[in-house]
């Protein structure tokens, strides 16, 4: 489902045109063995039952701006440092819109939450919250919150030692079998 759906956003980036559908990767998206999927999780949920697909690609969009603030990508060339950091945001907005359009409110206010826990990761080098706050967030898209989430979510902004297990906890509380503990 991760190809399907970076492909899907590769074609959204190649009908704007402009520097981005140029440094678009010829061929296939490149997943790596060790991708999380989050896509597949999101569209997993109740919440995306009308649309998997959708949802599948408005989480990896958004998961391929992560991707490229760190400088990596699966589907664009990050040769030059700052175009990746220019589309990393793009890509987000992307996301963001794509859960507007959907009529999503709920789901947009997840994955914003999402940014600005990996924004919050980032700025302290913590990997183990943003992979935790991915995969809580991408459960929530899809499946929606909870209370317990919320805690979680609180206690990773406050930075509470064990917040990373709590949120990945959450997601599993949420997703089931689609919430994997990594």
């Amino acid at each position: 489902m991760t190809a399907e759906a970076l492909t899907r956003v590769g074609a959204r980036l190649r009908d704007e045109g402009g520097l981005l559908a140029q440094a678009l990767l010829p061929g296939e998206p490149v997943v790596p063995a060790d991708d999380p999927g989050l896509g597949a999780v999101a569209a997993s949920g109740p919440r995306a039952a009308a649309d998997p697909a959708a949802y599948a690609a408005v989480v990896e969009a958004a998961y391929e701006g992560h991707l490229l603030h760190l400088g990596r990508s699966r589907i664009l060339d990050t040769t030059d440092a700052d175009l990746a950091l220019l589309a990393g945001d793009r890509l987000y907005a992307l996301g963001l819109a794509w859960l507007a359009d959907l009529g999503d409110v709920d789901a947009v206010r997840e994955l914003a939450d999402v940014i600005g826990l990996r924004a919050l990761a980032a700025a302290s080098g913590d990997d183990e919250l943003a992979g935790a706050a991915w995969l809580a967030g991408a459960t929530a898209i899809g499946h929606g919150g909870s209370p317990e989430l919320e805690a979680a979510k609180a206690a990773a902004r406050a930075r509470v030692p064990g917040a990373p297990g709590a949120l990945r906890a959450a997601a599993r509380q949420l997703g089931g079998d689609m919430a994997p503990a990594r």
